[in-house]
């Protein structure tokens, strides 16, 4: 069983920084896509971003510009990095993996693990 584990959330002002990871013990991701949904009270769950197994990414446009997301050099960790944050943004994030579950949109938040919470204020 592939349980994913995030960190790295937490509050911050507009315009900061913030980096996600995400890991699952015992496991490497080399043949996995990866990604990150969100999901902001009341809105539907987004696919954030997303890399696949050969490092195509894909960005919602929300966050084209500001999020990065990519791997470890020994694939055992997908980090996405959150700059110029907005207050939009705040949201539940959550890791999700293709040894789960496909990594496309449309998958709901909750079917992930339970994810982490970034908190924008301005």
């Amino acid at each position: 069983e592939v349980i994913l584990s995030e960190s790295g959330g937490g509050s911050v002002q507009v315009g900061e920084s913030l980096r996600l990871s995400c890991a699952a013990p015992g496991v490497t991701f080399d043949d996995a896509d990866m990604g990150w949904y969100r999901q902001a009270p009341g809105k539907e769950c987004e696919l954030v971003s997303r890399i696949s197994s050969d490092g195509i990414t894909y960005y919602a446009d929300s966050v084209k510009g500001r999020f990065t997301i990519s791997l470890d050099n020994y694939k055992t960790k997908v980090y996405l990095q959150m700059n110029r944050l907005k207050p939009e943004d705040t949201a539940d994030y959550f890791c999700a993996s293709s040894l789960v579950a496909p990594v496309v949109a449309g998958v709901e938040c909750d079917y992930w693990d339970e994810g982490i919470q970034v908190t924008v204020s301005s």
